[in-house]
């Protein structure tokens, strides 16, 4: 399997004051959305494993709502 995305050529975390390894890349605005503050212009943000436990905790109501809303069909 040859993955070549911007968390596995290395990318470090997009959190302010942060420079941990990236360990998943996710949609910038619900990133922001869950309070997280970044400093990543593009549509993707790279979060380190720290981070991203956060942002599931954080964000988790909003994922939840996500979910039901597709699973009405």
């Amino acid at each position: 399997m040859n993955n070549m995305g911007i968390v596995s050529k290395g990318a470090k975390c997009n959190v302010e004051g942060c420079d941990q390894d990236g360990a998943r890349s996710i949609n910038t605005t619900k990133v922001e959305n869950a309070g997280l503050r970044v400093n990543s212009t593009g549509k993707k943000t790279v979060l380190c494993k720290d981070h991203y436990k956060e942002w599931k905790k954080e964000s988790k109501d909003d994922r939840s709502l996500e979910r039901a809303r597709f699973d009405k069909f």
